[in-house]
């Protein structure tokens, strides 16, 4: 299937999830991080849950990054320029919802994108070689290139992950990891 088809797919299989199927699930997959040897950097790269879109209940790993006094890391977009800029999430900052239904920090201190050990990537879909797909705006692509090269890449998906796709591009940045309610799925790239 085409990374288009895959999208309507995925968006559809979403929907279909009731409010009580996301929690469950976003709580199973923060579960499934607290097994994984991620827990010793510094800084964690976390995005924000868009209630609209179905997607994974982030508040569960928020809570548990709080727990392990991480520095957690939040993102604002700029959607003419095709970037997202960091802050870091601390107990003034204030959140507001943008006109594309995106929760985002106004203001507060810039975190630069080499200083991030462990991003968790949202994603529609995944594949076996750890390839995603977005919703195809590029922003996670571009953000991710200009992270350090180790910085540890993990996907949150609802669902297992497809074989493959046909349509990759050469500029999408793989992850190490996907985790899903079930399984946690190591790439090596």
């Amino acid at each position: 299937m085409t990374k288009s088809e895959l999208r309507t797919l995925y968006k559809s299989k979403r929907a279909n999830l009731t409010e009580d199927e996301i929690d469950q699930l976003s709580m199973d997959i923060a579960n499934q991080l607290l097994k994984m040897d991620i827990w010793k950097h510094s800084f964690y790269h976390l995005f924000l849950s868009i209630a609209s879109k179905k997607e994974i209940q982030t508040d569960f790993i928020l809570n548990i990054l709080s727990g392990k006094d991480k520095n957690i890391v939040i993102s604002k977009s700029d959607f003419e320029a095709g970037t997202m800029t960091n802050f870091l999430l601390t107990d003034n900052t204030v959140i507001k919802v943008n006109a594309y239904g995106i929760p985002e920090p106004e203001d507060g201190i810039e975190i630069a994108n080499d200083k991030l050990d462990v991003i968790f990537v949202p994603l529609l879909t995944f594949d076996d070689h750890g390839q995603r797909i977005g919703y195809g705006k590029g922003f996670y692509d571009t953000f991710l290139a200009r992270c350090k090269p180790n910085a540890i890449k993990i996907g949150l998906s609802f669902f297992e992950a497809e074989s493959s796709f046909e349509d990759m591009h050469e500029a999408d940045i793989p992850l190490d990891y996907c985790v899903t309610p079930k399984t946690i799925y190591t790439f090596s790239n």
